[in-house]
This record gives C-alpha cells, sequence and structure tokens, in this order.
C-alpha cells in the first residue's frame, strides 16, 4: 500500500459475498476465483475469501496478503462500480503476489474491467 491509503472499501457482510457468487460474473485458475458484480455505489469494494481448506491461520493469512497487495499493484486501474471478491485456493499460498497480481489481471481483463495503464500499453 502506498502511504496506507486504500483505494477501494471492504465487504464484510455475507450477504454481500452471496450476491457476487450468485450474480456476478467469474473466472477460474488453478490458485484464484475472481467475481465481479455492479455495484449502486459507484466505488470500488473488495472482498477475499480463504476458506480452512487452504491451511492453517498463517496461510490464510499470507493468502489475503497476497491477494491484496495484487490488488494494490493494479495501482486503481479496476473499473469502479463493482464489487471485487477474490477467493483464495491452494494454491494461492504457494504464489507471490506478482503471480497473482498477472492471473488477477488476466481474468479482470477478460471480463472487460481493467482500465488500460497510462501512457500506452509499455508504461
Amino acid at each position: 500500500m502506498t502511504g496506507g491509503k486504500k483505494d477501494y472499501l471492504t465487504l464484510t457482510e455475507n450477504g454481500e459475498f452471496h450476491r457476487a457468487y450468485a450474480r456476478g460474473v467469474s473466472r477460474r485458475d488453478p490458485a484464484l476465483v475472481t467475481y465481479a458484480v455492479k455495484n449502486r455505489r459507484g466505488c470500488v469494494r473488495l472482498g477475499i475469501t480463504t476458506g480452512k481448506k487452504i491451511g492453517n491461520s498463517v496461510c490464510r493469512s499470507r493468502c489475503r496478503r497476497v491477494i491484496r497487495a495484487a490488488f494494490m499493484s493494479l495501482g486503481g486501474r479496476v473499473r469502479s462500480g463493482y464489487d471485487y471478491v477474490f477467493v483464495a485456493r491452494t494454491l494461492t499460498c504457494e504464489k507471490k503476489s506478482t503471480e497473482i497480481q498477472k492471473i488477477m489481471a488476466a481474468h479482470l481483463e477478460k471480463l472487460g474491467l481493467l482500465l488500460p495503464r497510462e501512457g500506452g500499453e509499455n508504461a
């Protein structure tokens, strides 16, 4: 995180997650599942799920940190007005945030929710 400032709100209610699972669009990878659903707030909201199958609490916490770091590294390129839910899988623990960021960017690009980089493709 740059300067400790978040560019997103956090999903906390169970119903918000279930809404994303039921009504959202999704992409799957062996290391990460991505759900996106339009919200009426006009802002970016982020939810991260790590089930007990992932591992112990240390592993689950690391997965959440890695996913959060990958999301932040996208640098505000995600489209506003959507709720994003990322579900960690068993391979998430073994990956670094840069690898997760590439997977996440590919998912969001396929869903049409990743904005182009400032200054062209090579920036």
